[in-house]
This record gives C-alpha cells, structure tokens and sequence, in this order.
C-alpha cells in the first residue's frame, strides 16, 4: 500500500514554495498592484489573462480556467503527477521527504535507491576527472569533443578497472542488497573447480585461485576484493567503462549504461543497469528530463539511437533529442513522448538494418496518434559525426527539415526492395502501406495517409480505402452489441451556493451567519460544500483558508482549482445590494428556499403516487401529516422572502 505524505509535511513544503516565485522561475511575471499577471502558458492569448495571488498562494487564468495552488502549476506546467510534483517542490525548498521505509517487505526502499544512484553518479565522476585512473576516458571524450561543461551537465563518469569500486565505497553506508537492488553490484557463486573450498575465504573474503596454481598444488593466497556472506560473493557489474547516468522525466538518476573505451575490446559495447524497481528500459527515454520543456513548446521530438548523438544534438541546439536505453522503442516508451509532443522526426543509419529499425519504431508511434517523420543519415555517419562536421550544423538541420513522412519512407524502402512495376510486386507494397495506415488510431490520419499513398502508388484512393477497411475489421474485436444508453447531461453548478463559496473564500468574517442560519447538508453541490465547510474552519480557527483547503485536497488538486476561481471572481459576483453581508443574507435564503421548494415536490410526487396505486398502505392520519407539511412548507418559503420575517423561521428549524 502506497505511503501518504502527512498533511502537516505537505503544508510545510506549500509555505516554503511561494506561489508567485516558483511560477515566475518558469516565465516572466508583472505585478499589477497586490497580483501579478502573464501570457498563459496553457494556452495563446495576446492579453494576458494569467493571475497570480500571492496573499491567497493561488493562480487562476481567466482566459482558460486552469487554476490552483503551488502543487496543480507544478503538476499542470511539468506534466506530472501529484506525488512528482510535491517530491519536486520538496527537493526545491530543501524539505526531506521519506516516502517509503526502507526494508519494506524485506525490499530495499526507492529512496534509498534513488540516493545511492546520485551518489555513484558524482562518485564515477570524481573518477573520470581527478583520478589517475580516468585519464584513458579523458582522451576519448577529449577525442570525441565533448567539452568539461557537457561532462558536468551530462553527469559524465568513469568506473575504474576494479571488481570492488562500489562495494568498498559503500562499507558501512549501504547493505549489499541495496547495491544489488540498484543494479551496481552483481552476487555470484564460487565454483569448486576455481575456488576449492580450502581457500575460499581469508579474512572474510574469497581467495581466487589461478588454474596454473592449482595445477602445481601450490595456489597463492590473494586477498580478493569481492567480501562474502556465506557462499555468496559480489562484484561491481561496471569497470573500465565511460558512465552515462540514465535519469527519469524529473532528472533522478535511475541507473546507469557503461560503454567500453576501446573499440577493439570483445566485450559488448554497452552495459546497462538491469530491470529495477527504479529502471524500467521500456519506460525510460535518455535526456527526456532536459528536453521535455523544448519538446512542449515545439510539440515535436527528435529521436536518436544512441546518448552521444543526444548529448551531441543538445550541444549543437537541438535540445528536443532523446534516445531509448538499452531497447527498440515501446508503447510506453510512444505514450510517454505523446504526453509532450504531437510528432517525431526519426533519425537513423541509412543502412538496412537502420532502415528495419526506423520502420518498426514508426510503427510504435504511429499506434499512439503521433506524427512520425523520418531522417535517413548518410551512410556511415550519426548525429555526432555529422553535426561535429565543419558545416555539419547545417546539414543536421536540413537533414530534420527534409526528413519524410513514415509512409513515403516506407514506400521509398519497400520500392527498393520490391518491384512495384509487376502486379504481385504493387500488391505486395500496397498490403504493407494499408498495414501501416492501420496502426494510427486517428481518423483524420488515416484519410490523410490513404490521399498520400494512392498518390504514391498511383491507385485510386478507394481501393486503398477498401483494403483498410478489411483490415480494421479483421484486427477489430467483435463487440455485443447493446441498446444506446444516453449519458446523463452534466449538471450545472448551482448558481446560488457558487455565489456563497466565492463570497466567503475572500471575506472569512461572513462565516459566522453561514454556520448560523445554513446547515452545509442543504446544499447539494459536493464542492461548493466543501470549500463553505473549509471557511468556516478557517475562520473559526483563525487560520488560512488555503491551508485547510490544501489539507482536504485530493492529488488532483481539485478544491485548489476551484477555490482560485473562486478567489478570482469575486469582482463578476452581481447583486442588487449595497453589502457582501446583504448579498450572503439572499443566498442563504435563496438556498433554503430552493430546499423546502425541493422537499414540496418529494410530498406532491409521494401523495401523487399514492393516489393511483392500487391498494395504498397510507393511513388517513399520515395523508394529513403530508398535506399538513406541504401547507406549512408553503408558509415558510413565503417567510423566507425577507431576512427580518425568514429569521424566526429559521431559528425554528
């Protein structure tokens, strides 16, 4: 079961994160007397319409609607989640957060996980640029020009050529199962024909033995730096590799892909963390935490195969790359970049096995709705090396600029491969076109795709159309089918308790003839109660109303937003009267009223079902009582009409 993070703890982290601050580190704010005001980020406007309250802590955009507290902006503008956003702002005002307790379940904490990675992660690149040992991965980052800034910015390291870098490191700071949960360590079991079981330990660590020492009978005790608990042993999965920390959507490393030096090696080339709780392949985009602003405002990605082509187009200004880590692209991987962006430019090797790729990973993203361009680099360049060209800059961006269409792409690769003049060959290449039409799940883009394809084909757009529909009804599930259900119609907010809410949320000392003459079970709206109910806390506790509002909120936020239109609007509230006390006096008269008119529907209704009902059980004494409280209902709602006579009234209910 997922831990909460204590109210008390959430109105700290929202006290020390102003609102007008941390929306102003994002984009410039004017002040416009108490407030400030901006273009909305959510939407395009000329005038600006976005408000921000720094005495109520709360923002509200007129043109839009969107509002709220500190949290809903981090949630709405950084496109996460509740618990992101407050881990987000927590980390922002130095306020530590303990979400998870480690050893739960007998399973290392994500916390803890989280800190050991960021720690290893400095830690590598302390290796990398002040220890002796890392001068090999100098040179080559020297060779391949990556400046000392991109090594910082990028978090850049090296693992040394040891077996126990991380295990030595971690003494007395972190168990072993931590170490293996995160990924950096590897447990291994001792094999009798290496390590017979007469030297397998000295001094609580394995002794490993050589084959030609075994052989004489003689085998010289080593002390190994891989310690053992039990018959287990351990050992740092990454040596004498360059390190590339590999962080989420917020910039928390996750884990790690170390690449071999020398390009001679036999090892693999890449090694990457494995599946943890923290590192999930299939889920995690390199870079996406420093591109994700720029991929929002351009609404287009750029995606690479490798993290130097990344880290290279970053350098050179375009800072909407990723990469997928370790995996050919997901789903995931597709709902993620859909979140930020509404198309992708591809950019693969021009070669076959580059093509096959392009055309699968096209695939993925077409299935979620996304726009997919292709780039086809020359051949035996990447990004890296033709961007580090003289003119190379130029050239990558006329290579995004004239980048394809997944279909023509597709069409140009298959025309290659097929013979489009012969009747079987034209068949072959429209069935794989359809296919791929298929995938995108947009109507609008598929028609789009049908009109280029019989273009390119040079078939009628009908044919093309016909086979598509063949194939979406092959690859459709049969549905029962039932009778049409109309959805209830959305019920409006009722006017007169949204008019209270507003009224009291900025005059807190009106509270008083609320909690007096309006019982909160009359009104009907969920809301609007609540946000009643959370003024009268307020301002009989003497507190902030956004404070009790921030404690009842759910992680949407959702009584945030509310309250801040409601704190905006005071000024649209009309009434014929001079005062707010007189205004808030004819709303709650008005809500009563609208509560005895209910209540005389429910007994007209009631005696009208029981006359035409055969057999009725109703007494002629509860007949009466009906009929008596429908009269007097009556009286009172003609009571109600003016405060003086609607008073006793009141009172007496």
């Amino acid at each position: 079961m997922p831990l909460k993070v204590p109210h008390a703890v959430l109105e700290e982290i929202r006290l020390n994160n102003d609102v007008a601050t941390v929306i102003g580190a994002y984009f410039t704010l004017q002040r416009s007397g108490s407030t400030f005001k901006a273009l909305c980020p959510f939407h395009k406007e000329k005038t600006p319409s976005f408000m921000v309250n720094p005495q109520r802590q709360t923002y509200h955009c007129f043109g839009c609607g969107v509002g709220g507290d500190v949290f809903r902006f981090v949630m709405d503008y950084e496109k996460v989640d509740f618990m992101t956003a407050v881990k987000m702002l927590a980390q922002r005002a130095g306020i530590r957060l303990k979400l998870e307790s480690d050893g739960d379940n007998g399973q290392p904490g994500k916390e803890a996980l989280y800190e050991i990675n960021a720690l290893v992660a400095k830690l590598y690149q302390q290796f990398l640029l002040k220890h002796p040992e890392g001068e090999a991965a100098r040179k080559y980052l020297a060779l391949r020009d990556l400046p000392a800034s991109t090594i910082e910015e990028f978090m850049i390291g090296f693992a040394p050529e040891r077996w126990d870098t991380i295990l030595r490191w971690a003494e007395k700071k972190y168990t072993r199962e931590q170490l293996e949960a995160a990924g950096l360590i590897i447990p291994a079991r001792p094999r009798p024909e290496v390590y017979p079981p007469e030297f397998t330990r000295l001094q609580g660590g394995a002794v490993p033995v050589s084959a030609e020492a075994l052989r004489a009978g003689k085998p010289k005790a080593t002390r190994d730096p891989t310690p053992t608990v039990g018959s287990a042993r351990w050992y740092d999965r990454f040596r004498n590799r360059l390190m590339f920390p590999i962080q989420d959507e917020q910039g928390r490393v996750v884990g790690f892909s170390g690449r071999v030096l020398a390009a001679e090696v036999e090892a693999a080339k890449y090694v990457n963390t494995p599946e943890t709780v923290l590192f999930r392949k299939g889920h995690i985009l390199y870079a996406l935490h420093k591109a994700r602003r720029a991929i929002v405002e351009s609404r287009e990605a750029i995606v690479c195969e490798g993290q130097i082509d990344v880290i290279r187009c970053h350098l050179a200004g375009f800072s909407t790359a990723v990469a997928a880590q370790g995996t050919a692209f997901t789903a995931d991987h597709a709902r993620i970049l859909k979140r930020y962006a509404d198309s992708i430019v591809l950019v693969f090797d021009a070669d076959r096995a580059g093509q096959d790729a392009a055309l699968r990973a096209a695939d993925t993203f077409l299935q979620v709705g996304l726009v997919v361009r292709i780039a086809a680099l020359p051949a035996g360049e990447d990004p890296d090396s033709l961007i580090r060209r003289k003119d190379g800059t130029v050239a990558f961006k006329k290579l995004l600029q004239d980048a394809k269409s997944a279909l023509d792409f597709q069409i140009d690769v298959l025309t290659g491969r097929e013979k489009p003049d012969t009747e079987a060959g034209l068949m072959r290449l429209a069935t794989a076109v359809v296919a791929t039409i298929a995938r995108t799940p947009n109507a609008v883009q598929q028609a789009r795709l049908i009109q280029q394809a019989a273009a390119r084909l040079a078939v009628p757009e009908t044919a093309l159309q016909h086979e598509l529909d063949k194939v979406l009804r092959h690859s459709r599930p049969v549905a029962v089918v039932t009778a049409p259900q109309k959805a209830d119609p959305a019920m409006p907010r009722p006017n007169k308790e949204l008019a209270l809410a507003e009224h009291l949320a900025t005059n807190l000392e009106l509270a008083g003839l609320v909690r007096t003459y309006l019982p909160l079970d009359l009104l009907t709206d969920l809301p609007c109660r609540q946000v009643i109910q959370a003024c009268l806390q307020a301002e009989q506790g003497k507190r902030d109303v956004m404070s009790i509002i921030a404690e009842q909120d759910n992680e949407e936020r959702d009584l945030s937003r509310f309250v801040a239109q409601a704190l905006a609007a005071p000024a649209k509230i009309k009434s014929d009267f001079a005062t707010r006390e007189e205004s808030v006096k004819s709303l709650i008269l008005g809500i009563r009223t609208a509560a005895l008119q209910r209540r005389r529907k429910e007994i007209a209704k009631q005696c009208q079902a029981m006359r035409v009902q055969v057999g009725s059980k109703q007494t002629p004494a509860e007949e009466k009582k009906l009929d008596l409280e429908y009269t007097q209902l009556g009286y009172d709602i003609a009571k109600l009409k003016q405060w003086d006579t609607a008073v006793p009234v009141m009172d007496g209910m």
